[in-house]
């Protein structure tokens, strides 16, 4: 048996049900269905009616795991109410499977826990509106591939068919319909006489059974059957339903599944196992690797954007273009550089600026992240991705309407996004330190803890609905999947926690939360805070949580270093991270030619020009990388920085439209008869001046293709620093993330609420004595009746049942117990409310004192 306590008179419904409950078991179901406390219910009749509508209901099988969905399903083709025992036989099937035995006393449990079960283990009932998800139909199959039982077969049937069917399985004439179906169902549900039966059916005819025993349990017939299938019919092992439509009755499959209603039961969860292993060490070293890319990732995307990044499309986001562009610049694949452009913005890093020609950009918070310690930098970007609904892997995918999903654009909010990431690293913590799993036994528990059923329409689909196909990830020999691989068809649609999970693993060794698809240290410290709770941690304590894992990271990661390594070739190689100052400077000085663990810098023309042209002198530049080298500056190095400066600010430009100046008149000759500068239409002002029709940008630009050295230079004489603008958007806060439902309750909420349904459920239940004259639900009294009945009330101190009218209008009942009356005001304690009020005794209509033996 379940272990249920019996009662002593058994529910008659759900709500006496829930009446039997304590306060604990009742904050159980609210924190466990957080739709019903929207509005608070005014009694357990209202919360009981609410917990059975449909869109509740749905709600809580979703969030069964697959096993109490099975023994649900089992329920609704079992004989209703059913007792404990006939459940236990439709799942543990005739060989009483001992896994099965041990494991149904917990599913059913969870199923009252949940009230979508009520009664006792002789009248089990599921609510009404989960049996007809469930329950097998003509349009309907029963997940248990189960059909109709013979009685709900038989209903259009006529009288003399079925007393045929009745004599043809060799059972004797009945009198009447009824007995005869009871008849032929008694025979399918004994055992001994179906073996004896089928054992004259011949052997093409058990073929066909074995077809059907599994589901679909429907097949097409002719109007001539062949004689395999018209032994069946005759029999009653197969019934008509509709017109060359035929079915397997409930009771014939059961006995060819040895009475099991599924094919495989599942009581047990699927083990997580160890694909490969790694030390542990190694496994810590990768993170904190992946980590600082993580962080110099960020960090470069925020810098290419710096002085403004791309426009937002009209309909929101990046367009497909502008997400090219910064996976180029990035040096990464689209949807990568997709990842790191969400998770900066749900960071708060960038956003629009809000202008009339929107544009994404820097946050003031920006600045801010960038001054944190590493390790706190890398805090604050895992603490976001935990937390955040945004679901990148669906960029480039299509939504229900079939429009793209593009970065940073709506439709990429899906609200099971934060718990399965949890759920896949509390996996992932449970196996030994330095074991990466197999992804596919990862995909294959999530999927047994919450299975996708057919029932629930629209699964997988999320906060903004419709499934996308999307690029997803591959899956590499050590384990953790791959951003752009292809999505397993089978999880293309419909499966959204799969391809969520895959895509977790993605990105948690992205961030270096895990290293060669194993759990890294810092990755463990932030499970031990967390925990692997269902509801949701809070900001404080995953903040907490990051910050604790951040003190693991902090050892780990490399030490900026202070110098680079000059070669003779104009490049500079820095064998691991730079300190901030020396990167800054070089990223003016030289351009990045490749990265990796030791990033290569090349020193060009145009590279040093932007230099020069950012306020450095030449003697700067050389009193600099003498300082940050550790080898010797190589002479062809020197000789290009004094062969640019020297010709650097030779040609001045400035704002005639734009005009050039140049001490060398000769310099100027050149370009007149330059046909490159047609396009500037110069004429000579002066021997050493030449007036352009173009502004000055253009004309730098221009003079500086046709190989000259041309600065700008100020109004003034002087010569313009050119020095990058930081642009920042006004404060913005970071995306909230969005929710399918209602959040889970807090404990001070659950016990408010219990409170408030216990004390509508007694002023709507507790019996009181007739009231003369009263009508309708609230009490009637005069109101020379209601101030005397309040005074008594005060002396005995008994409670009264009340009808109270508020300010708007709202008409209530309430059981109270007066303590004084003064001033045309009662003060009494309010049962419903569950706190001392005060009345205008004017609103009440009335009052009734309560039976004997109450309040």
């Amino acid at each position: 048996m379940s272990g249920t306590s019996p009662v002593s008179q058994p529910p008659r419904s759900l709500a006496e049900a829930l009446r039997t409950r304590d306060d604990t078991a009742l904050a159980a179901l609210l924190r466990a269905r957080p739709d019903l406390l929207g509005p608070v219910p005014g009694d357990l009749t209202q919360l009981a009616t609410r917990a059975g509508t449909r869109a509740s209901v749905l709600r809580a099988l979703e969030r069964l795991d697959r096993f109490t969905q099975q023994a649900a399903e089992a329920l609704c083709v079992a004989p209703d109410p059913a007792s404990y025992d006939d459940l236990l036989r439709l799942m543990a099937g005739d060989d009483e499977d001992p896994e099965v035995t041990a494991a149904l006393p917990a599913a059913v449990a969870r199923l009252r826990e949940q009230a979508l079960l009520w009664g006792d283990d002789r009248r089990l009932r599921l609510v009404r509106t989960a049996r007809e998800l469930l329950a097998p139909g003509p349009s309907q199959p029963s997940p248990t591939g189960l059909g109709p039982s013979v009685t709900e077969t038989v209903a259009g049937m006529s009288p003399g068919r079925v007393q045929t069917i009745v004599t043809t399985a060799g059972l004797p004439n009945t009198h009447d319909s009824v007995s005869a179906v009871a008849a032929l169902g008694a025979l399918f549900g004994n055992r001994d006489r179906m073996a004896a039966l089928l054992a004259q059916a011949p052997a093409d005819s058990l073929e066909v059974l074995d077809r059907l025993v599994w589901g679909p349990p429907y097949g097409q017939v002719n109007a001539d059957p062949a004689p395999r299938l018209r032994w069946l019919l005759d029999r009653g092992l197969l019934l008509p339903t509709t017109p060359g439509t035929v079915v397997l009755p409930r009771e014939v499959a059961l006995y060819l599944r040895a009475g099991r209603a599924h094919r495989v039961p599942e009581p047990l969860p699927p083990a997580v196992t160890e694909r490969t292993g790694h030390r542990p060490q190694v496994v810590d070293a990768t993170a904190a690797g992946q980590a600082y890319t993580a962080l110099s990732t960020v960090e470069e995307l925020l810098t290419d954007w710096d002085e403004g990044g791309p426009s937002v499309l009209r309909s929101g986001g990046l367009s497909v273009r502008d997400l090219k562009r910064t996976a180029v610049a990035l040096d990464l694949p689209d949807p990568v550089a997709a990842f790191w452009v969400e998770l900066a913005h749900s960071a708060g890093l960038i956003a629009s600026d809000g202008r009339t020609d929107e544009r994404y950009a820097a946050t003031p918070a920006y600045d801010g992240w960038r001054e944190l310690a590493p390790a706190d930098r890398w805090a604050v970007l895992v603490t976001t991705w935990l937390a955040t609904t945004r679901t990148p892997g669906l960029v480039g995918g299509r939504d229900a309407k079939d429009r793209a999903l593009a970065a940073l654009g709506p439709g990429l909010d899906r609200s099971a996004a934060p718990r399965v990431r949890l759920r896949v690293l509390s996996l992932l913590a449970g196996l030994p330190e330095g074991a990466a799993p197999d992804p596919d036994t990862v995909l294959a528990r999530l999927r047994w803890e919450r299975p996708v059923h057919p029932g629930t329409p629209g699964a997988g689909a999320g906060a903004s609905g419709g499934a996308a196909a999307a690029p997803a990830y591959g899956t590499p020999a050590y384990g953790p999947p791959v951003y752009g691989a292809p999505v397993p068809e089978g999880e293309r649609y419909g499966d959204l926690r799969s391809r969520l999970a895959r895509w977790t693993l993605a990105e948690a060794e992205l961030l270096g939360v895990t290293g060669r698809g194993a759990l890294s240290a810092p990755g463990r410290a932030l499970l031990a805070d967390i925990g692997d709770s269902p509801d949701a941690p809070s900001a404080d304590r995953l903040a907490r949580a990051a910050g604790r894992a951040a003190e693991r990271l902090a050892p780990l990661l490399p030490r900026p270093l202070d110098h680079v390594l000059l070669q003779a070739d104009l490049t500079a190689v820095a064998p691991g991270p730079l300190e901030r100052p020396l990167a800054e400077t070089l990223a003016v000085l030289a351009d990045v030619e490749s990265k990796g663990g030791a990033t290569v810098y090349r020193f060009t023309p145009g590279s040093v020009r932007r230099a020069l042209d950012a306020g450095r002198t030449a003697s700067d530049l050389h009193a600099f990388l003498a300082a940050r080298s550790r080898t010797p500056v190589p002479q062809p190095l020197t000789y290009l920085i004094d062969d640019v400066a020297r010709r650097h600010g030779q040609l001045r430009i400035g704002a005639a439209s734009a005009y050039v100046r140049c001490d060398d008149e000769s310099t100027l000759d050149e370009i007149l008869a330059d046909r490159r500068a047609d396009s500037l239409r110069l004429r000579r002002l002066a021997p050493t001046v030449l007036a352009a029709q173009a502004d000055p940008g253009s004309l730098l630009e221009v003079l500086r293709t046709m190989g000259f050295a041309p600065a700008a230079e100020t109004p003034e004489g002087d010569v313009m620093i050119a020095r990058a603008h930081a642009y920042r958007t006004g404060p913005r806060t970071p995306p909230e993330p969005v929710h399918d439902g209602p959040p889970r309750p807090d404990d001070v909420l659950l016990r408010a609420a219990v409170r408030a349904v216990r004390a509508g459920d007694l002023a709507a239940t507790v019996p009181r004595k007739a009231a003369p004259e009263q009508s309708g639900d609230l009490p009637r009294t005069s109101a020379a009746e209601t101030l005397a009945t309040v005074q008594a009330a005060v002396m005995t101190g008994e409670a009264l049942w009340i009808g109270y009218v508020n300010a708007e209008g709202a008409a209530s009942q309430r059981v109270i117990a007066p303590i004084r009356v003064e001033g045309g005001f009662v003060t009494a304690y309010d049962h419903t409310a569950d706190e001392v009020r005060t009345y205008p005794l004017h609103r009440v209509t009335g009052v009734a004192e309560l039976a004997e033996g109450e309040g």
